[in-house]
């Protein structure tokens, strides 16, 4: 089986964020427990007093909130980077994730279009296991959230009655809510969903540009991330340059 963590970056609420996304990292069943420890390992050189309790969260790591207050700026600059950079060289990693621009869905739900993006795009790898000989079932793991009702009854509405691509034929089970202190894979989401966001809503590639040749792709194509946005804007990211070939 494959687990894709999500997390989400971005406030719907908050009339100034342009961008909502919803991004993670999927990985086969046995390995968790591996890049876990590349957190916990991280995180006891870091807060050696009480390592399970330091959080990795990409705005409270860039903003020095909670406990990251009590952590120079260069270091907490450095973990982020390290976090990402141990997740960038797992071959066995892969990574997906959307970003929406408010204005291309309004008035619809923003992050709804996200998890029907990142649903499918999972599917669809799923999809390619399988003609290749790997069959594999996959569930998905989000950060418990304001979310919860809404894309729960979505993802159920996906296996009874499809989406607009058609159905998704390979989850196992609706999504699974939990708490982000509980797991760091759901750490390590909210890493990745933070550097998409900060991609397409800063033009800040740094932190991104560390990770996006783990988005799943095949020949070349990137198919794990997209972007949606309004017809008028014409983007030069690398997914929206793709889709104007």
């Amino acid at each position: 089986m494959y687990l894709l963590y999500l997390d989400d970056s971005g406030s719907v609420r908050n009339a100034d964020d342009r961008h909502i996304v919803l991004a993670g990292v999927a990985v086969f069943e046995r390995t968790p427990y591996w890049l876990s420890n590349e957190l916990d390992t991280l995180a006891h050189r870091i807060w050696p007093e009480a390592p399970e309790e330091l959080e990795f969260r990409g705005t409270d790591m860039r903003a020095g909130k909670k406990k990251w207050r009590r952590i120079p700026r260069t270091e907490r600059d450095q973990a982020y980077r390290e976090a990402l950079q141990r997740l960038a060289i797992r071959r066995d990693a892969l990574l997906f994730g959307a970003a929406v621009h408010r204005q291309a869905v309004a008035p619809e739900d923003p992050m709804e279009h996200a998890f029907e993006q990142v649903c499918n795009r999972f599917d669809r790898f799923l999809g390619r296991l399988h003609k290749n000989g790997n069959t594999q079932r996959g569930l998905i793991v989000l950060d418990e959230s304001s979310y919860e009702t809404s894309l729960q009854g979505l993802a159920k509405h996906f296996r009874t009655d499809g989406h607009r691509w058609g159905r998704t034929r390979n989850l196992a089970e609706v999504p699974l809510f939990v708490d982000s202190t509980a797991t760091r894979m759901i750490q390590y989401a909210d890493l990745v969903a933070h550097a998409v966001r900060r991609y397409y809503e800063n033009g800040d590639s740094q932190l991104f540009d560390l990770i996006a040749h783990r988005f799943d792709a095949v020949g070349g194509q990137v198919h794990g991330l997209t972007h949606i946005t309004p017809s008028d804007i014409d983007c030069p990211c690398l997914v929206c340059r793709q889709r104007t070939r």
